[in-house]
């Protein structure tokens, strides 16, 4: 997801030493998982501690904004929101009425902006994005350096009191990233992702990586997709709706040419600004 995160904190744009124990021992979870899990694989909640933690249903209205000045008005189940700006106080508030809340940050990408933008070494800097200033691709093979910084970002979250995390950018092997990524690398990132964030009691979503969802179903808890309308590939994103997790579809397109469709499949979808600003029609 490309964005601008502006809100009304700051102006910016949008998204070798020995690990620690917990770090190696996720690591090697990924390693030892399955690309494609097989029936008995346990499903998140089963794999955690934290079986009690928060997971959207479906059917729950939602908004998201990265930029612009925050609106936290509106009366939604599910609020996404910027891990870096948003203030623990915004968060405090909307919990204080009963509203959930989803913290973004990029997984996949560095952006020099971030306020742990020292922790990157040179080494894992890919290929910069197309039309995205600052931001340039990640190195996903090298967890060592990565699951730190990344195991950082998901006990921010905690710390701020997010419910779930939203990481984006995680469909590196299928983009010009300077690095020789295969499926499998990306694979064994994302379950890394699913079980860290698990591990702190945080829910996940999958972000876009429509060709390996089916693959990483057991890992994640809901998908939130752009555009599956518009490139005609909405139909990936089923296998979440037929294991009950829900689906939050943005699109950028008149509404009538996609909420029939979405209402159809199960889908929660809203029509956004590019720039994810406050405006918002739901397809409810």
């Amino acid at each position: 997801m490309r964005h601008f995160f502006i809100l009304e904190f700051q102006p910016v744009r949008r998204l070798s030493a020995r690990i620690p124990i917990l770090i190696l021992s996720l690591i090697l979870l990924a390693a030892c998982a399955s690309p494609s899990p097989a029936a008995d694989t346990p499903s998140p909640g089963e794999s955690t501690p934290h079986a009690s933690r928060w997971t959207p249903s479906p059917g729950q209205s939602w908004q998201i904004q990265f930029s612009g000045d925050l609106d936290t008005s509106l009366n939604v189940d599910i609020f996404f929101l910027d891990l870096f700006d948003t203030p623990e106080s915004v968060i405090a508030d909307l919990h204080s009425r009963g509203i959930n809340v989803v913290c973004y940050f990029s997984a996949g990408t560095y952006e020099d902006w971030r306020p742990d933008v020292d922790q990157f070494p040179e080494a894992i800097l890919g290929n910069g994005l197309p039309d995205w200033p600052g931001e340039r691709w990640l190195d996903i093979r090298d967890l060592q350096t990565l699951g730190p910084i990344m195991l950082g970002r998901i006990r921010l979250a905690v710390q701020k009191g997010c419910d779930g995390v939203d990481p984006d950018n995680v469909d590196g092997y299928v983009n010009e990233t300077g690095f020789p990524l295969t499926s499998n690398d990306q694979l064994a990132y994302n379950i890394f992702l699913a079980n860290t964030a698990h591990q702190n009691g945080l829910s996940i979503g999958l972000k876009n990586d429509l060709e390996q969802a089916e693959q990483l179903l057991a890992f994640f808890d809901w998908a939130l997709n752009e555009s599956c309308f518009s490139f005609d590939e909405c139909h990936r994103l089923m296998p979440f709706i037929r294991a009950n997790k829900p689906v939050f579809v943005i699109e950028y397109v008149n509404p009538d040419a996609f909420c029939p469709k979405a209402r159809e499949l199960g889908f929660d979808a809203l029509l956004k600004n590019l720039a994810l600003d406050v405006f918002r029609i739901s397809c409810e």
